[in-house]
């Protein structure tokens, strides 16, 4: 059996200088800091970092932005954290949104459950 790791532990790391395009289905918490264009499903944690470029259809249990660009719609059945220097434009859609001082946000936003 495999030991339960801390909810705060990457399982897997898109770096700078990483481009991706295409469908990522993934368990645990996967942090992006490089470039991806495509879908993104899970049940749990994306963590967008500064210098990310993300262009998909998200669908997750939480995504924290901590900066970086995001362009798509957003539903989190969770929450959708998002904090300076993010630039966010598209459609948000989760129980619980935050959004930090000063993040630039374009689109819409529904907080209600999915």
């Amino acid at each position: 059996m495999d030991p339960i790791l801390p909810s705060t532990e990457i399982t897997a790391l898109f770096g700078r200088g990483t481009r991706f395009e295409g469908k990522l289905h993934f368990e645990g918490r996967v942090r992006i800091d490089g470039c991806f264009h495509g879908e993104i499903r899970s049940a749990d944690v994306l963590v967008i970092g500064e210098g990310a470029e993300v262009e998909a259809e998200i669908e997750v249990g939480t995504v924290i932005v901590k900066g970086g660009m995001v362009n798509g719609t957003i539903r989190a059945a969770q929450a959708i954290e998002l904090y300076v220097p993010a630039r966010v434009s598209g459609r948000l859609h989760s129980p619980e949104i935050y959004m930090d001082k000063g993040v630039q946000f374009s689109g819409e936003c529904t907080m209600a459950p999915l």
